[in-house]
């Protein structure tokens, strides 16, 4: 992602001066024209702006706890991926040393940094953001969340739940396909076709849906915890007689149990959300 952002940059016309804590990662980048600095210091020295994209907010105290005097007057945003609390308490050490700070989330893969299809999620002073608005946008299209500086973090973190149980789920049911004989190469382009269709479902009804989740209504008119929950009991059953993982499976399948329980089986598929909220 770091080698993608500054590439972007590059190409755009930008000077990029680059530091990595493996100095030979940043070989490609230099060969396209970025400066190498020697140091974390004379990166940060180099401009006015400082993105950041490493493994979490740690490497960040890791990397600047040297060149702090060089902070103030700079703008750091950091693209790294942490939870909201720690991106905010990141923020108040930013400030500690008169630096101001964003949050970033790219929600893209490094190959599609800078693309029209790219987007980055930021939070914090919002004077800050639209200072840098121009240049941030060569990575892709900025969507300003407010001034809460944990806020992108929380945007960030809530698509790769999606994201990443999704991938959990593929792999799932190919294993149960694999399972009965099929071959993944055929599985899974099935299993693509109907995520594609999952979308198209939940986005015909994304305006209600949200308005439905923020009024607490839960009509069964469509499909209900109860069907729902039985489907979710089938798909226990046949992985355990595959014996396959149960851990995602069980999860869902618990989602469901606790909204019957709750005297929910009537209300819509929806209602789990009430036992993710507040579980027991």
């Amino acid at each position: 992602m770091g080698q993608a952002t500054a590439r972007t940059l590059l190409t755009a016309g930008h000077p990029v001066t680059v530091w990595n804590r493996t100095a030979g990662r940043a070989d490609g980048v230099v060969a396209d024209g970025a400066t190498r600095a020697a140091t974390p210091g004379e990166a940060v020295e180099a401009s006015d702006l400082v993105i950041l994209s490493l493994t979490d907010y740690q490497a960040m105290y890791d990397i600047l706890d040297g060149p702090t005097a060089s902070l103030a007057g700079r703008t750091l945003v950091n693209l790294s991926s942490d939870t909201p609390d720690r991106t905010r308490e990141a923020a108040t050490w930013a400030a500690g040393h008169d630096a101001a700070f964003l949050t970033g989330g790219v929600m893209v893969p490094a190959p599609m940094v800078g693309t029209e299809a790219a987007h980055v999620y930021y939070s914090g002073p919002e004077e800050v953001m639209e200072n840098h608005r121009a240049t941030l946008a060569r990575l892709g299209t900025p969507r300003y969340l407010g001034e809460d500086p944990g806020l992108a973090q929380m945007m960030y973190q809530a698509q790769l739940a999606v994201f990443l149980t999704t991938l959990s789920a593929l792999m799932h049911a190919t294993s149960m396909l694999g399972a009965a004989g099929m071959k993944a190469a055929e599985a899974v382009p099935e299993l693509l076709a109907f995520t594609d269709s999952i979308a198209a479902m939940l986005r015909a009804g994304e305006e209600n849906l949200g308005a439905a989740l923020d009024a607490g209504e839960h009509p069964g008119d469509l499909s209900t915890v109860t069907m729902m929950g039985a489907t979710s009991d089938h798909i226990v059953e046949t992985s355990t007689s595959l014996g396959l993982d149960l851990a995602l499976p069980l999860a869902v399948q618990a989602h469901y149990r606790r909204a019957i329980e709750n005297g929910h089986g009537g209300d819509n598929w929806t209602r789990v959300i009430d036992s993710i909220r507040e579980p027991r």
